[in-house]
């Protein structure tokens, strides 16, 4: 074994140097695509009290109460740190539409909203698809908040175009034309095996 290291010692370490590259190039391509992305959109999260039907339908009516006083009150916001500033603003008065919601369902839920940065799992919108990672957020808890979540975009404006499914719609995708690369954008849209394999490095080194 010793002969043989002494043999092929330096196209060994030679190898042991290439692989290494790859390895700091994939992560320093990794982190510049993924910041570029979390950087461009600020999304939501609503969690529910349980998993019981009624905790989750009363989830939905609270997410629809919450995506309509949004919607009335933001105008003109045509950026992420915009949002993020109106959502600052207005996190007490988004708690009180929350609990009135529950309220008038019959139930006597208390809600805590969080603006930060959360970790989000891969979720797609239409032919839109986010990478898993950390990004800004709203995040709604009800009560306990130990039911499954509902997730979607609140900037670029997804959510109040179809809450159902969030689908990204001409307006919504200029935004994102206008804040990522033409690469960096293909990555999250298109579904050639060349950029499959970028979104999966990009998931990959932001488990």
């Amino acid at each position: 074994m010793i002969k043989f290291f002494k043999k092929y010692k330096y196209p060994i370490i030679l190898i042991l140097l290439f692989n290494l590259l790859v390895f700091i190039s994939a992560i320093t391509y990794s982190n510049a695509v993924f910041s570029d992305i979390s950087d461009s959109v600020f999304r939501l999260h609503v969690i529910a009290n349980s998993d019981t039907q009624e905790d989750q339908d009363l989830k939905l009516k609270v997410r629809d109460s919450i995506l309509e006083y949004i919607n009335n009150t933001t105008t003109n916001i045509n950026s992420k740190e915009e949002f993020i500033n109106y959502a600052q603003s207005h996190i007490e008065e988004l708690k009180n539409v929350a609990e009135t919601r529950i309220k008038q369902e019959g139930y006597s839920y208390k809600v805590n909203i969080e603006i930060g940065k959360f970790s989000f799992p891969t979720k797609t919108y239409g032919n839109i698809t986010f990478p898993s990672g950390n990004y800004d957020g709203l995040k709604i808890k009800i009560g306990k908040a130990e039911g499954q979540n509902w997730w979607c975009v609140m900037f670029p404006p997804l959510c109040f175009i179809d809450n159902t499914s969030c689908k990204m719609d001409s307006s919504s995708i200029k935004i994102l034309k206008e804040n990522l690369s033409e690469e960096d954008l293909s990555i999250i849209s298109e579904d050639s095996p060349d950029i499959k394999f970028k979104f999966k490095i990009i998931e990959w080194f932001n488990k």
